[in-house]
């Protein structure tokens, strides 16, 4: 009997240590390389969303994956992301977030990408629908509709009690200070603002100045400085496609001895917190939310979507919001 349950004992010995060696690994980590290129580092409103982007990626991470997160500067120069973009190919990044320095340079990327069969999300600035159309499934585009923000700044002058029209000639004069005019964002805010004021006032409007501020304060206060000293007390409004050139427009507009609300209005878009702080204390005529809370959050959802293997949209929108000295308080 007990060389019979000796025999036994090893029988159970060996068939344990077979089970063992032909157990499956227990699964491993999974690591998600993602490649992120931003067009500059220094605008104010990219730096936001990026940093929106790393800290919503973090919280994504379990004890099953990983969101290895490369976060690249474009230095607003074409070739230099072009370099990005083909080394995160060439190291075999799972996905990409691209926010183009050229919007005409999306077709370039986009073939790119598919050749790697690497699923790619484009923000801020969008691609032609032509370009849309290309590796459908596999590349996105998240972001809000410029022509809504356009409307938005329209309205906000429109709306005024006096519709902007501080002398009551039925005419607004007005100054526009454009971002990158290859942008479509500059494209739209410059056209529709002036076209939706017109529809909600039916007031018309004479264009005194426009020029190209590239997004930057620094040249927002210039271009602005500039047109106080050409047209003095003649210009009503001051356009503005975003808040960095605002501010920049905000500075002139002190230094010259002007006062907004009372001998001239001021828009932007984005609401920075240094303009909705100018909003409520009515040095600003208002701005318009870009929610880049939001966009970050869709474009890391949609590049994960893309990675587990689903199909993406081809857009993901998010509405704008208009900030007033009324409602500034609820965006601080």
């Amino acid at each position: 009997m007990k060389k019979i349950l000796s025999l036994f004992a090893c029988l159970m010995m060996v068939v344990g240590l077979t089970a063992c060696t032909n157990a499956e690994p227990a699964d491993e980590k999974k690591t998600v390389n993602v490649g992120v290129s931003i067009y500059k580092f220094d605008d104010n409103f990219m730096t936001l969303y990026r940093q929106e982007i790393e800290k919503y990626f973090k919280s994504l991470n379990t004890d099953e994956v990983t969101y290895n997160v490369t976060v690249q500067d474009g230095k607003n120069d074409m070739a230099e992301q072009t370099n990005q973009i083909d080394n995160f190919i060439a190291q075999d990044y799972d996905v990409l977030i691209i926010n183009l320095v050229q919007s005409t340079s999306a077709a370039t990327i986009i073939d790119k990408c598919e050749a790697a069969e690497t699923p790619c999300i484009f923000i801020n600035r969008e691609p032609s629908e032509e370009d849309m159309k290309k590796y459908e499934g596999m590349i996105s585009y998240v972001g809000a509709d410029a022509r809504q923000s356009g409307k938005m700044q329209g309205e906000l002058v429109a709306e005024l009690d006096n519709k902007g029209d501080l002398n009551g000639d039925g005419l607004l004069q007005y100054v526009m200070v454009v971002g990158d005019p290859e942008n479509v964002d500059a494209k739209y805010r410059t056209q529709y603002s002036i076209e939706q004021y017109q529809e909600v006032s039916g007031n018309k409007v004479e264009k005194l100045d426009e020029q190209r501020g590239d997004w930057d304060q620094a040249k927002g206060q210039e271009i602005v400085a500039n047109a106080l000293t050409q047209y003095g007390d003649k210009i009503e409004a001051v356009f503005c496609n975003n808040d960095a050139m605002a501010l920049g427009a905000a500075q002139a507009i002190t230094a010259a001895g002007r006062t907004v609300g009372k001998d001239i209005y001021l828009v932007g878009v984005d609401a920075l917190a240094e303009a909705v702080d100018l909003v409520s204390t009515d040095m600003m005529t208002g701005t318009v939310l870009n929610d880049h809370i939001t966009q970050a959050h869709k474009a890391v959802d949609a590049a994960v979507s893309a990675v587990n293997g689903e199909k993406l949209s081809a857009y993901y929108w998010v509405d704008y919001v208009k900030v007033t000295p009324k409602n500034a308080s609820q965006f601080k």
